[in-house]
C-alpha cells in the first residue's frame, strides 16, 4: 500500500487512522489526509509536521463542484503511481432521528455526506484508481493493488434492526452498502476491491461518551483489515475485527 486517501480527518476515526498509519513500521509512502478547514485542524496540522509522507488537503464531501479539482492535487501527489486506497471515512449523523422528530434536511444532509459525496467522490477518482491497479498488477487483489473502503456501520444493516429509528443515518449506511455492493461488480475487472467496514461502538463526538471501544482500538483493527483484503472480501460488509457482517 503504497498511498492512501482519508476523508475526514479532523477528528474522530478519521484522525485516529492517520495516527495509527504514521505509527506502523511499514507506512504508506503517502497518507493523504482531508478536512473541512485545515486551520482549525490543529492536531492533524501537528502530525503532517512531524510526518513528511502526511499531506493535508481541503475537501468538503458535499461540495461535489470542487472533485475534479481536488483529484488534480491527489494526482500531483501519488503521479504515476496512482491511487491504491481511497477510505470513504468523512460521516454525519444528525441527533433527532425517531419518527416523530426527523425533518426531510435531515434525511438530504446526511445522505449528501454518507452517499451521495463517496460515490462521486470514489467516481472522479477512479482514473487515479485504475493507474494504481495497473501499475501493481503483479501484487494480489486488495489494497497493495487498488481499493475502495467505504466507512460503514452495523446500523446500516436490515437484518441486524431490531430496534428502528435512527431514520437518517440508518438509511445512507444502508445505501452505501449498496453502492459499494454495485461498485464491487463493477470495478473488479479494473482490478480494484471494494468493500464496507462498521468501526465498531467508538468514543467519539458521533459515537459519545458511552461507547465501549477507544478510537485506537477501532482505527488498528480497520487497518488491520485493509492491509489483509483479498478477493474474498469483494464487495463485502466488515467490522473492525474482521467479523462479516449480515447485510
Amino acid at each position: 500500500m503504497k498511498s492512501i486517501l482519508i476523508t475526514g480527518c479532523n477528528r474522530g476515526l478519521g484522525l485516529g487512522l492517520i495516527k495509527c498509519l504514521v505509527k506502523d513500521i511499514n507506512s504508506p509512502k503517502n497518507i493523504i489526509a482531508t478536512c473541512r478547514n485545515k486551520s482549525k485542524a490543529q492536531e492533524l496540522n501537528d502530525i503532517a509536521a512531524q510526518n513528511k509522507n502526511v499531506h493535508i488537503l481541503e475537501l468538503d464531501v458535499t461540495n461535489t463542484n470542487t472533485f475534479d479539482s481536488f483529484a488534480c492535487e491527489i494526482e500531483k501527489i501519488v503521479a504515476d503511481n496512482g491511487l491504491n486506497v481511497l477510505f470513504n471515512n468523512a460521516g454525519y449523523s444528525p441527533k433527532s432521528t425517531r419518527i416523530n422528530a426527523v425533518k426531510t434536511e435531515q434525511m438530504m444532509e446526511t445522505y449528501a455526506v454518507n452517499v451521495v459525496g463517496p460515490l462521486m467522490l470514489t467516481k472522479v477518482l477512479l482514473p487515479l484508481l485504475k493507474r494504481a491497479a495497473d501499475v501493481n498488477q503483479n501484487q494480489t487483489f486488495g489494497s497493495s493493488r487498488s481499493a475502495v473502503i467505504n466507512m460503514s456501520s452495523v446500523l446500516g444493516s436490515i437484518g441486524l434492526n431490531d430496534i428502528g429509528g435512527v431514520y437518517p443515518y440508518r438509511c445512507s449506511k444502508a445505501a452505501i452498502n449498496m453502492a459499494t455492493k454495485s461498485l464491487s461488480i463493477d470495478l473488479k475487472k479494473d482490478g480494484i476491491l471494494v468493500a464496507c467496514i462498521h468501526p465498531g461502538w467508538v468514543k467519539t463526538d458521533m459515537g459519545g461518551s458511552n461507547a465501549p471501544m477507544d478510537v485506537e482500538t477501532s482505527a488498528t483493527g480497520m487497518i488491520q483489515i485493509i492491509r489483509n483484503l483479498s478477493e474474498t472480501h469483494n464487495g463485502g460488509f466488515y467490522q473492525w475485527d474482521g467479523k462479516q457482517l449480515e447485510w
